[in-house]
């Protein structure tokens, strides 16, 4: 059982930053960041996997960044310019799988393990 831990999340103005931190407890092949919003479905923000081949969803290209300190197990979220409808609970996902080489990498429902969520609010 792999554990997930996210930090980082909190209150922004429009066109501010945050960085989100998802510690792992082990290393796994494929991990991302996803969202939600109370009411819509979870989707796909950015991931990589351990061949460092990353996806960004059209929302989140040109913004934010996704990396990984594999030393430390740890997966970051470099978010940038945020806009108030990035506004959602950040979840951190592992999955011991190459998903990407189904081009499943973004697909929320192909990960094994989650985090607990971290809030992301951004105001106008």
């Amino acid at each position: 059982q792999v554990q997930l831990v996210e930090s980082g999340g909190g209150s922004v103005q429009a066109g501010g930053s945050l960085r989100l931190s998802c510690a792992a407890s082990e290393d796994t092949y494929s991990m991302g960041w996803f969202r939600q919003v109370p009411g819509k479905e979870r989707e796909g923000v950015a991931a990589i996997d351990h061949d460092g081949t990353i996806r960004y969803a059209d929302s989140a290209k040109g913004r934010f960044t996704i990396s990984k300190d594999n030393a430390k197990n740890i997966l970051y979220l470099q978010m940038n310019a945020l806009k108030p409808e990035d506004t959602a609970i950040y979840y951190c996902a592992a999955d011991p799988n190459a998903l990407e080489a189904r081009g499943w990498l973004l697909r929320h429902w192909k990960y094994a393990y989650w985090g607990q969520g971290t809030q992301v609010t951004v105001s106008a």
